[in-house]
């Protein structure tokens, strides 16, 4: 009925318990984790912390893999992928200087439609327009 003694009898068995020796061992341990024994004895030697053991070792073995794929295969393959993009933007554009000059190119029904001017510009021209490769016949 009283939760007062309860709670003092709680505080009494807990504090008693500190003073036993594994759990004692447990909280001077806590600020030595960053060294964690080279074998699991005693206590320390349960399920739980062999599988934590085990998950470090396999975190190790996949960041060495990691690491090395980036420098040995994501570095030489983003280097090998850009000159192939180089090669191919200078075939590109020595293509394109043997097409006849944009005013003699045929311009379809399909190319250069519009149904009002653009509020930009002279009104003809779309917003990435590049007068070096784009040419729009003015009906005449």
């Amino acid at each position: 009925m009283h939760p007062r003694p309860s709670l003092l009898r709680t505080a009494q068995l807990a504090s008693r318990q500190t003073r036993t020796s594994p759990f004692r061992n447990t909280i001077q341990r806590r600020f030595d984790s960053h060294h964690p024994p080279a074998k699991l004895e005693g206590t320390m030697d349960n399920a739980f912390n062999r599988n934590r053991a085990a998950g470090k070792e396999h975190a190790k073995g996949s960041t060495e893999l990691w690491r090395k794929m980036c420098y040995y295969v994501v570095i030489p393959s983003l280097i090998l992928a850009s000159l192939n993009a180089k090669n191919l933007w200078d075939e590109h554009w020595e293509h394109w200087e043997h097409m006849p000059p944009l005013e003699e190119r045929v311009e379809y029904p399909y190319m250069n439609l519009r149904t009002k001017a653009y509020p930009w510009g002279n009104g003809d021209q779309t917003l990435f327009w590049n007068p070096k490769v784009n040419y729009h016949h003015k009906d005449e």
